[in-house]
């Protein structure tokens, strides 16, 4: 069994500077990553305007799967107009971590 998780840091329009705003971004790209069937929330950059990080994790018996997946999840992100993506990290456990 293996675990993999990306932190994808995002720079969010210039119009997002109330937290009503900022959910309005945030929250489609969340609902769009869970089709990937993996987990997916906002975890950091709460109190900032103007930027977000979302996170993703999946778990599968292969580490191409895990791979694949984390791959579609970043082209997902990074081919939405509105956002910029400015870094991504990802992690790999495996059975032995």
């Amino acid at each position: 069994m293996y675990t993999g998780t990306a932190v994808f840091d995002l720079l969010l329009p210039g119009d997002s500077r109330s937290l009503k705003a900022k959910r309005s971004y945030v929250r489609p790209i969340v609902a769009a990553l869970r089709k990937f069937e993996v987990s997916a929330a906002e975890v950091g950059a709460l109190d900032l305007h103007g930027r977000a990080q979302i996170a993703v994790a999946v778990v599968a018996s292969e580490t191409e799967h895990v791979s694949t997946v984390l791959d579609s999840c970043e082209r997902l992100i990074a081919g939405r107009p509105e956002i910029e993506l400015l870094s991504v990290r990802r992690r790999l456990h495996g059975a032995d971590d």
